[in-house]
């Protein structure tokens, strides 16, 4: 391919910056110095060579932001030499992402979190702070972000920093640009210990915890402590049961996935195994974009060697040599942990060749996404890896058939894959005696929102939601509940006469709601229930990658008729606007490729249904 590229040039920092991902490059083809006795006027790489490692083009960019603060025309160049690939694709890649920036801009960056979680928690006035604070400063600015997953210390930001890593930083009100960046400076010293984990926990200490059992008590970045504690027994049993026994157990326990589509896991990895093309893939999608979901995170934070032992079941089960893990871009100590506890699984023979002495190799390779909710659909997770647009593809076929890199895959969340070695090590029959018939296991929710101890719980299938919200002690002040958004953004709208449904998957289908990513946000009396609304209609506005015209149209379209009720000058009768907001909402559930669009409108139509008419403050 003659790949033409026009100035400027990469100067030596940008270079730099992109062969610490790449390596050196062997070939004025692809970027080198030419060196004409050797290559003459042929390449030493060819095209194909060069153009196999496309997937490293995410790793490339991030190597330059975070270097420079924004991406140099000169570096994006330089990459596009380095892996063969046009300047318009890496363009269109480059601006997919909204941690990215293509202009020049100060070189640290506040993401301000004003999403619903945080919203109800100050959001608002934090912006204002910043307005304020930031507004005559130099080499320092701010900007608003969709929700950063860390709503049970909410409201939360994100710093970047150019030439250091990304740090999180929650519970965040400060009275000047000076005392932010102290503490900022405080947490990055002091480190996210087990203190702030167990605070995110209310329950850690507790016997009988089965997922979150570690967190707060066995030190996340020590493999000795994890195998101390009954890590890697699991591995053993399964290689004691061969792959098909997996597989056998696995079905047996009725684990269904846990981001939120509730998909069979044992029949996945079954397809999988069968599936004669090679070679086979297990990615983790910890792309845990979901607002008011953050239980995700904080398995990585704080158990992350029990996520990569699930990974490597599943692939021992599937007959996978290679594994991908991608971790969001706002998680900057969960990918930090996760590859910690990948090179030392590596480093003790617990990944790479000959895994204890079995003849089974696998390993796995971390990726960060860049800001995209949209990647945590499956099919938009493989192109994001692959180097492309997180771009959701066609189903069918199916990723157990064509998946990542056009081959069969299973891809499973990371609860999902933190059930494995309970599974193992217990029986999937055992296992699937927790809980209820229809929804085996124990489970993880995301308890935020006017709550007096948000956090991350763990309960059985089958407590009831008025159970969990009264572990979580209840809405502050003794004020009443206004609302109930059931599995996030993409959920639905409850009242508060639902508090005796139990949290199964088929008790929530009953009251036609669903438990979704595990999101049980609460809305007191207090909350401007229509500036919630508004603020979900934007952020599917906002994530739509704009592929499909249903999805791209129909969330704009959406958020202008709640901004025409929210202001009384509505096109004609509230009753004919409510009927255009029903059609708006069943051609995107009808057409859109994927669930962004199937589920944009379901909140929003949730809450006029169950919520008495367009929800203002105080229910007006």
């Amino acid at each position: 391919m003659d790949i033409r590229i026009h100035e400027p040039e990469a100067d030596a920092a940008e270079r730099a910056a992109v062969d610490a991902v790449l390596g050196a490059p062997v070939s004025a083809w692809v970027g080198g110095e030419r060196d004409i006795e050797a290559e003459g006027h042929s390449s030493i790489l060819g095209g194909h060579a060069a153009r196999a490692g496309r997937d490293l083009l995410l790793p490339a960019l991030h190597s330059v932001q975070e270097r420079f603060g924004w991406l140099p025309p000169g570096a994006l160049n330089y990459i596009c030499r380095r892996l063969t690939v046009p300047p318009a694709e890496v363009f269109g890649v480059a601006t997919f992402y909204h941690l990215f920036s293509l202009t020049p801009r100060p070189a640290a960056v506040i993401h301000v979190c004003d999403d619903i979680a945080c919203r109800v928690n100050g959001a608002e006035h934090l912006c204002a702070e910043m307005e304020k604070m930031l507004a005559s400063k130099t080499g320092i600015t701010w900007k608003r972000s969709p929700c950063l997953g860390q709503c049970e210390r909410a409201p939360a930001i994100l710093v970047s920093q150019a030439g250091e890593a990304p740090r999180l930083f929650s519970q965040a009100p400060v009275a000047s640009v000076a005392e932010l960046m102290s503490k900022l400076d405080a947490a990055a010293s002091n480190g996210e210990g087990p203190e702030p984990l167990r605070q995110s926990v209310p329950q850690a200490g507790q016997p009988g915890l089965r997922l979150i059992g570690r967190i707060g008590r066995v030190d996340p970045e020590r493999l000795d402590a994890y195998r101390a504690d009954g890590g890697y027994a699991a591995l053993k049993r399964a290689i004691e049961l061969g792959p098909e026994g997996v597989v056998r157990e696995v079905l047996a326990s009725n684990l269904v996935g846990r981001g939120g589509a509730a998909f069979p896991t044992g029949r996945k990895w079954e397809a999988v195994a069968r599936a004669p093309a090679r070679p086979h893939f297990v990615v983790c999608n910890a792309d845990e974009s979901e607002p008011g979901t953050f239980k995700d995170r904080l398995l990585m934070e704080g158990d992350p060697f029990a996520v990569i032992e699930g990974i490597t079941i599943a692939a021992y089960a599937t007959g996978c040599e290679r594994g991908y893990f991608y971790v969001r871009g706002e998680y900057p100590l969960a990918a930090v942990r996760i590859a910690s506890a990948i090179e030392g699984a590596r480093g003790a023979g617990l990944l790479g060749k000959n895994i204890l002495g079995t003849g089974f190799d696998f390993d796995i390779e971390l990726r960060r996404g860049a800001g995209a909710y949209i990647c945590g659909e499956e099919t938009a997770l493989f192109n994001s890896i692959e180097g492309k647009r997180g771009e959701p593809r066609n189903k069918p076929p199916f990723p157990v058939h064509v998946g990542l890199f056009g081959k069969p895959t299973v891809i499973n969340n990371v609860e999902t894959l933190a059930n494995v070695p309970l599974i193992v090590s217990e029986g999937g029959a055992a296992y699937a005696g927790v809980g209820t018939s229809g929804s085996s296991g124990p489970k993880l929710f995301c308890v935020c929102g006017h709550i007096h101890r948000p956090g991350l719980y763990e309960v059985p299938f089958g407590r009831t939601l008025g159970e969990l919200i009264e572990m979580a002690g209840g809405v502050p002040g003794r004020k009443r509940i206004r609302a109930i958004l059931l599995g996030g953004a993409a959920g639905m709208f409850i009242g508060p006469e639902n508090l005796d449904v139990p949290l199964t998957f088929e008790g929530t289908r009953a009251i036609g709601a669903t438990l979704g990513s595990g999101v049980v946000m609460i809305f007191d009396e207090t909350v401007d229930m229509a500036g919630i609304l508004t603020r979900i209609a934007a952020f599917f506005r906002d994530e739509s990658c704009g592929q499909c015209v249903p999805c791209r149209v129909g969330t704009v379209r959406q958020e202008e008729l709640l901004a025409r009720l929210r202001s009384g000058r509505t096109f004609g009768s509230q009753t004919d606007e409510l009927a255009l907001l029903k059609e708006i909402g069943q051609a995107m559930r009808d057409a859109s490729i994927c669930g962004l669009g199937q589920t944009a409108s379901s909140a929003i139509e949730s809450a006029f249904a169950n919520l008495n008419g367009m929800p203002g403050r105080n229910g007006a």
